[in-house]
């Protein structure tokens, strides 16, 4: 069997926990699977040291006994970048390198499920974009889009013309409500009709959406002021608080399941997150620490609030890695997006590109 890529037009759309939950199914049908990152993007330390934290949690999912320098050939850091655009690192190499991973891991295997790095396009700087990772593995790939809006279809259709005849098909993921009508009627008649198979529109459900209070206190270190306030709600966007109270809470009206980021010494603009239904939590930066005041209104509302060391942009910075990253990759996730696969997408139709 050729193995099959798992793409995608952007980043956090639900990649990684697909090509999990796929292999799952895949192995509920009787198929020994395998799984590789090719470019390993998910990590902690700027020059690599740390591995990706998605082949580990494959390792652990499937039960694979492969190394990691295996599953993961290519430590995609900013310093690896840096190198490559100074000359540093042979594009022959790599390639030689993930294409002799490959047959390891596909040694005796029915199947590998490769998993894409970051975005589309990241390892253009080496040739190793996913697209060109179709082409050295031989591979189908399946192309895991997000849709909002009728713009949104300029990104499948930008990434069909570079996977050209490696594109097996398209699987929309996190679609809402509002936008699911016109992505059935409209969108996927739309692609069809210029011969882009759709595997399926998955509903976006909270669990996948966004990380909770407590998750993102955890993730940046941050202290929390609060003792009574609930720390489960999910946060899926943050505002900045940067202007005056009144501008801040129009703005902050207009938002939903959203974390406020502004300074510890703000308290106006505390007081005014406070009023909107929206603010699930806020982050205050420089670390001071909120007026008592804040802190009880903070407590009657059930809006916790968490408290950092670092400036706003830093802390900014962090957060929305943090929720970049999101929850799709755990074993819970996972779990909870191989229902959605069973239930809303073409399982077999996807596992059958492999040949």
């Amino acid at each position: 069997m050729n193995p099959i890529l798992i793409t995608s037009t952007d980043e956090s759309t639900g990649k990684t926990a697909v090509t999990l939950a796929l292999a799952q199914l895949a192995r509920e049908r009787g198929l020994d699977v395998g799984y590789m990152k090719p470019k390993g993007t998910r990590l902690q330390s700027a020059v690599g040291k740390t591995l990706d934290e998605d082949p580990l949690l494959a390792r652990e999912l499937l039960d694979l006994d492969a190394e990691m320098a295996d599953l993961e050939p290519v430590v995609y850091s900013p310093t690896f970048v840096e190198q490559a655009l100074r000359g540093r690192e042979d594009a022959d190499a790599l390639h030689e390198r993930v294409r002799e991973s490959y047959d390891d891991l596909a040694a005796d295997r029915d199947l590998v499920l490769v998993d894409g790095g970051g975005s589309f396009s990241t390892g253009g700087v080496v040739d190793l974009t996913d697209a060109d990772v179709a082409d050295l593995l031989d591979a189908t790939a399946v192309l895991i889009a997000r849709y909002e809006q009728p713009g949104d279809v300029d990104a499948v259709l930008s990434a069909a013309r570079h996977l050209g005849d490696r594109l097996g098909g398209v699987l929309f993921n996190a679609v809402a409500d509002a936008a699911y009508d016109q992505l059935t009627t409209d969108v996927v008649p739309f692609l069809e009709g210029r011969g882009i198979t759709v595997f399926g529109a998955l509903p976006r459900v909270q669990e996948l959406a966004g990380v909770t209070v407590a998750e993102l206190a955890d993730d940046l270190g941050a202290r929390v002021v609060t003792t009574s306030a609930p720390t489960d709600a999910f946060i899926e966007r943050f505002t900045v608080g940067a202007m005056g109270a009144d501008d801040a809470l129009r703005q902050f009206r207009r938002t939903r399941d959203a974390a406020m980021i502004t300074g510890g010494d703000r308290s106006d603009i505390q007081a005014a997150a406070l009023e909107a239904p929206g603010i699930r939590c806020l982050l205050l930066t420089g670390g001071f620490r909120p007026a008592g005041a804040v802190v009880g209104r903070a407590e009657e509302e059930g809006v916790p609030i968490l408290t950092v060391q670092t400036d706003t942009i830093t802390a900014v910075e962090r957060a929305e890695d943090v929720l970049r990253q999101g929850r799709a990759r755990s074993a819970e996730t996972v779990e909870v997006m191989r229902g959605l696969l069973e239930d809303g997408a073409d399982v077999d139709g996807m596992l059958d590109l492999a040949g």
